[in-house]
């Protein structure tokens, strides 16, 4: 396998369309519409919280006070990576934006299985912890497969589901990632693809690093980097339940719960970006065709798999939009 296979790979984790035109190449103003502080690495950090579960200690942020919004990230990033949605929807909404366990920030033991349906269980008993009873769900990348499980085996505790660019039935894991999990189970990818580009960012925003699963590479800034990198790197403990996050995303999960997605009441929306080279661009269709209430799809255009971090405020409209629209 090529040094570049690595790379590219790093970054997955691995109602008629609208189409956006004139994608930035930068941030939105830190300003939001919900109007309140903008979140930087230093609030994230300060704003960090911990659960004590049977899972370990998840670590999590919240912002708002309301009904609660669940955020899931993807790979192989963390909760940071919704910091943006939480400025624009913590107005309207308690938002809470938990590290899956073996990414981030969460303290998980040696022994606990990290595969996407022992995830959704733990974001269960996260949500048990606090008091929650049921949650609008938004979820990106392999964050999307555990909200599908969450879906499937706690139907009453969703309102809304919004999925942007994710695993499908059909595609989970995607083919492009086969390599990235081989190299997991040699216990070889932190070392070699991950730390590396920890240790040269500019390398990270190549075009074989992490940042080619942002639409401008420019956007993954040495700060995201070090947030999201640096947990993995910090123990042989770590890196080993980083490959096996990944290991976990085999066999695939979805199919087997496809009978109860088919079967879910929860209006589910999607917003996908189409410059996405990991997942399948049929992949809203393919949930057209899995969920009874689907609200259809908002095509982001050109957007890689990691848009949502680059424009939050899409992110927050249709979040909105969705939400109002549900009576959610």
């Amino acid at each position: 396998m090529q040094r570049r296979d690595f790379l590219a790979i790093a970054a997955a984790g691995a109602v008629a369309p609208r189409v956006l035109h004139g994608l930035g190449s930068g941030f939105p103003s830190a300003a939001s519409a919900a109007g309140s502080d903008p979140i930087d690495a230093r609030a994230f950090h300060a704003m960090r919280r911990f659960a004590t579960t049977s899972f370990g200690r998840i670590a999590y942020v919240e912002r708002g006070k309301g009904d609660v919004a669940l955020f899931l990230h993807g790979l192989p990033l963390n909760g940071f990576q919704w910091r943006g949605a939480l400025e624009r929807l913590s107005d309207i909404r308690r938002c809470l934006a938990p590290d899956a366990m073996g990414l981030g920030y969460s303290e998980v033991g040696e022994g606990h299985s990290l595969a996407p349906a022992d995830q959704a269980a733990m974001v269960a008993t996260l949500l048990d912890q606090l008091g929650v009873k049921a949650v609008d769900l938004v979820a990106s990348d392999s964050g999307g497969a555990i909200a599908q499980i969450f879906l499937a085996r706690f139907p009453m505790r969703v309102r809304t589901l919004m999925l942007t660019n994710c695993d499908v039935a059909e595609d989970s894991p995607p083919p492009i990632l086969q390599p990235l999990i081989a190299a997991c189970k040699a216990g070889t990818f932190v070392d070699e693809v991950l730390a590396p580009q920890l240790q040269d960012k500019s390398r990270a925003r190549s075009k074989d690093g992490l940042g080619s699963a942002y639409t401008d590479p420019a956007n993954l800034t040495d700060e995201s980097l070090e947030v999201y990198l640096r947990p993995l790197t910090t123990s042989p403990l770590r890196k080993a339940q980083f490959h096996r996050y990944c290991i976990g995303m085999e066999p695939n999960p979805l199919v087997p719960i496809e009978p109860q997605l088919r079967a879910s009441q929860v209006p589910v929306r999607a917003v996908w970006g189409t410059g996405d080279t990991f997942f399948a661009k049929s992949s809203p269709e393919e949930l057209a065709r899995i969920f009874p209430k689907f609200r259809g799809v908002r095509r982001v255009e050109g957007a890689q798999i990691f848009w949502p971090e680059e424009r939050p405020e899409i992110v927050a409209e249709e979040a909105r939009r969705l939400w109002t629209a549900e009576g959610a």
